[in-house]
């Protein structure tokens, strides 16, 4: 799997760090960061919650290609 750019740029955008969305989403950091770099796939249940904190679209965590393509934020 490739790094999920689209996610860190949401992250960094908002700016918080890995551990405050890993808190808010009720996981640890190292997972999150393992989701982040496209090494684990978030269960769909985890891909809801960091959604809700970062408030975008879960299913881009499963949809083809998306590691590379820029994603908008709901509130844009």
């Amino acid at each position: 799997m490739q790094q999920r750019t689209w996610l860190i740029h949401i992250r960094t955008q908002l700016e918080m760090t890995q551990k405050e969305v890993a808190n808010r989403v009720g996981i640890k950091r190292p997972y999150y960061s393992q989701i982040e770099s496209g090494t684990r796939r978030p269960s769909v249940q985890v891909a809801k919650k960091i959604s809700d904190v970062l408030d975008f679209n879960w299913v881009l965590f499963f949809e083809v290609n998306c590691s590379e393509k820029p994603q908008k934020s709901n509130t844009a």
